[in-house]
């Protein structure tokens, strides 16, 4: 049975239909971020140490990967709002220039910290060079890369509106 012409909706009916009003962006609230910088990679790689039954990537999920992401989070959260009054060239500069400048520096000083942790530890302390301590030298920058790149795209999406 052919359904009825005035059950349709025509282009001029849809036309006429007033707009949907967009949502605000959710506001940028620093804690939330930093608890899902926390959560998402704790229970992703967490979740694929213990499918794939590696111990060591299960307890790093919960330590080394998820900590740095949170405290990188935190660190990149509070210099971008800078108090509540961003900095002007943070809100001027492309959102992608802006994340690739913030993803290098946080990416370049995670691999250093790593570095310096995974060699000076062993020669310092009386711990021997393990393999969670060389598994530094990746969480740490992959962490910050993805925890920044995150962070400073969800700031920008809040405060382009705003500013």
């Amino acid at each position: 049975m052919p359904a009825s012409p005035k059950h349709r909706t025509s282009p001029d009916r849809a036309a006429s239909r007033p707009p949907r009003a967009s949502r605000p962006p959710r506001p940028f609230t620093l804690w939330r971020e930093v608890l899902t910088a926390y959560a998402a990679p704790a229970l992703t790689a967490g979740a694929a140490g213990v499918v794939t039954g590696q111990r060591e990537l299960a307890l790093a999920a919960c330590t080394s990967i998820a900590g740095t992401s949170a405290v990188v989070a935190f660190l990149v959260g509070t210099w971008l709002r800078h108090g509540g009054q961003p900095r002007r060239w943070t809100l001027t500069m492309p959102r992608g220039v802006l994340t690739a400048v913030l993803v290098i520096t946080a990416v370049g000083a995670a691999a250093l910290l790593g570095w310096f942790t995974a060699q000076w530890i062993p020669a310092h302390a009386p711990v021997p060079a393990t393999a969670w301590l060389e598994r530094l030298r990746v969480d740490l920058p992959v962490s910050a890369a993805l925890a920044t790149t995150i962070v400073t795209l969800r700031w920008r999406s809040t405060t382009t509106t705003t500013a």
